[in-house]
């Protein structure tokens, strides 16, 4: 009896050392999302580089999604996917300062992953390099800020947010979202290599699932296919088809569900070559761009919520990650990486030509100089370079050597490349559009300096900074739009592999990296032509947030209601996080809300109707969903004007009659 209590004794002794033991930790995981969503009227857009096409309303806001991730050690990382055209260097730096600012070092350069949908329906203007701010007359600071601040708002929401859960990975394929738009120059990657991927898109569609205490609460899906679903002359604000894929995930699945704390992030992966539109030049699946912009959306939504649901590998081990600043003007090639060195940034001929998806640049074409008063104003010599940087860029026929410029050149060359670890994972971020066969290789390059299977190596493009396309040495060869507009020269691609092979094996080996050169900062340094609010007015006896065309009095569901009132330019209040359109049925005692302007179904249309008196229109459109409650209904616009008297910011308000769907 005596040893029998003895043995119990120290079994019970075991049973309470093993109860006191920490938990296995695992991951503390956090989302959170804002709205980034800029000027909606009177912009230059940013991505077709088209003079004319300017915002004049808003069809989906712009969103940045945030995901924190924290290991047992401590270490964080955070992923960020915008609803944007591309992140700028600027961005990305403002965003930085703004984070130590708040945080100290919890978030630096280094574990700070800011990406891009690559949506060409939005305001642009926020680059501090030259280039990209052609198009919309300069910099726009108030896009700018838009940008920066949601984002800030986003990781500090996720942050915030941070409590023990799971991550879960999945991969699949997708084969009706993408075609390869320039696959003359696409086959002259070698044969061997081409019939060793079998198809010309990359149908690579990895997705995480990310719970907290059981409970699933966000998704990132990474797939290439560009964001140009909408067309060169639409100027509503949209996430095109990512940013469909975002909205129907978290209102059609779980905001149906009353879970409109759901976060799914639709991310870029190699898409330089990549295009939704199927049968190319803005066609396809439909002649629609609105259909095509929800088919794309939904196709990549089915794909990614059938991987979530099926996700069974857990993700596990810890968080890593290694940043560096390259100047990519100037990299030495190794010999196993062909030798040689890159060049200073040009762009050739073929770049003002265009793309299957939106041909000939406006602004850029060659004799059109001074059709462009920005340009004008920038003066320089815009054709031609030295025979040295000529020779570099063989055998590209440089059109603008943007890194020659003066007094700063007009692209980034010093630029931030990373590779970041969550457990057996590695996200690969690339400051530009990879095309399919360069991402491809890079992942390659990665997955063996880490000795990870290539399915667990992910490329995430349009990260942390821009600059142009990388297409490989072979593709750079045709000189299609994405050789052209590889900035550093045919060695373009090899320097990047051979800087993430470097990041990597420091990755794997524990080892430290150099900082590298530090990127300029060029938020002093900025000029535009744009013209702000001088003043808004309303025709003689009108007022403002006064109706000029009432909505019917009924609307059978698939009907489109519409109402036009008296309104200011956006300009004057962005209404982030907040809306200009409220879709209110009437529930027996108040009005509440059913739809704002971030809906699907809405439409929010600016027109100017006197520029010269002032006077403007919100047109609003509500195309009434096939499920709607049968009830009464109204539609109210809320925005603000300016003053002409006293220069002061007012609220407005108006609301069409009560309507019934039926």
């Amino acid at each position: 009896m005596h040893a029998f209590k003895q043995r119990s004794g120290r079994w019970l002794c075991l049973v309470a050392l093993f109860l006191t033991l920490p938990a296995q930790a695992g991951y503390l995981v956090g989302r959170g999302k804002a709205d980034i969503t800029g000027e909606a009227a009177e912009v230059g857009m940013m991505g077709y580089a088209k003079l004319d096409q300017k915002t004049a309303g808003i069809h989906m806001r712009q969103w940045a999604r945030a995901f924190v991730v924290q290991d047992e050690a401590g270490r964080r990382l955070v992923f960020v996917n915008n609803d944007l055209g591309m992140v700028f260097q600027g961005v990305h730096q403002a965003v930085l300062n703004r984070l130590q600012a708040r945080f100290g070092n919890r978030y630096t350069r280094e574990n700070v992953l800011l990406s891009a949908t690559h949506t060409h329906a939005g305001p642009g203007g926020f680059s501090h390099y030259a280039l990209y701010n052609f198009t919309t007359l300069g910099y726009n600071a108030t896009t700018f800020h838009a940008a920066v601040d949601g984002i800030v708002e986003a990781i500090v929401a996720a942050d915030a947010d941070l409590k023990p859960g799971e991550i879960r990975v999945a991969r699949g394929e997708l084969f009706d979202a993408s075609a390869n738009r320039s696959l003359p120059a696409y086959e002259r990657n070698p044969a061997t290599e081409r019939s060793r991927w079998q198809h010309s898109i990359d149908p690579t569609m990895t997705v995480l699932r990310f719970s907290q205490g059981g409970r699933d609460v966000g998704l990132i899906s990474w797939f290439a296919t560009h964001g140009v679903s909408m067309h060169p002359g639409n100027t509503l604000i949209s996430g095109d088809n990512k940013g469909y894929a975002a909205q129907y995930i978290e209102k059609q699945v779980y905001g149906k569900q009353g879970r409109n704390d759901f976060v799914a992030a639709f991310a870029q992966s190699n898409a330089g070559d990549m295009t939704p539109n199927l049968w190319l030049d803005g066609n396809g699946p439909t002649s629609n761009e609105y259909e095509n912009t929800r088919l794309l959306g939904e196709r990549q939504a089915g794909r990614a919520l059938s991987l979530f649901n099926g996700a069974s590998e857990l993700v596990s081990g810890p968080v890593d990650y290694r940043q560096q600043y390259a100047n990519l003007s100037q990299v030495a090639l190794r010999p196993e990486f062909g030798g040689g060195q890159t060049c200073p940034a040009a762009l050739g001929r073929a770049f003002a030509a265009g793309t299957e998806d939106g041909r000939g640049e406006d602004g850029f074409n060659e004799g059109d100089l001074t059709s462009n008063p920005f340009l004008a104003q920038l003066g320089g010599a815009l054709f031609g370079a030295p025979k040295a940087v000529e020779d570099c860029q063989a055998p590209k026929p440089i059109m603008i050597a943007t890194g020659l410029q003066k007094p700063f050149p007009w692209t980034p060359e010093v630029l931030p490349v990373s590779v970041a670890r969550i457990g057996q994972l590695a996200i690969v971020a690339g400051p530009g559009e990879f095309t399919v066969m360069a991402g491809r290789r890079v992942r390659e390059t990665v997955a063996q300096a880490m000795g990870l299977p290539l399915g667990n190596v992910i490329f995430a493009g349009y990260t942390n900074a821009y600059a142009g396309y990388v297409a490989t040495p072979e593709e750079y060869d045709a000189q299609h739009y994405e050789g052209a507009s590889t900035h550093f020269g045919r060695r373009t691609l090899p320097a990047y592999a051979q800087l993430y092979q470097d990041l990597a094996t420091a990755l794997r080996n524990g080892q430290a990296v150099a900082a590298g050169p530090q990127p300029r900062d060029l938020s002093g340094n900025q000029m535009s032509l744009q013209t702000g609010v001088v003043l808004d007015n309303t025709p003689i006896f009108k007022s403002f947030g006064q109706l000029d065309r009432d909505a019917a009095a009924s609307y059978s569901r698939g009907q489109t209601a519409e109402a036009w009132f008296w309104t200011g330019h956006p300009k004057n209040n962005l209404r982030r996080n907040n809306t200009f359109v409220s879709i209110e049925r009437w529930d027996g005692s108040s009005w509440r809300r059913v739809a704002s302007d971030d809906d699907w179904s809405t439409r929010y249309h600016w027109v100017r109707i006197d520029p010269v008196w002032g006077t403007s229109q919100a047109r609003i459109q509500w195309q009434i969903p096939l499920d709607t409650a049968p009830g009464q209904y109204r539609i109210v616009h809320l925005g603000n004007y300016k003053n002409g008297w006293n220069g002061q910011i007012y609220g407005l308000s108006g609301s069409s009659r009560s309507f019934t769907v039926y």
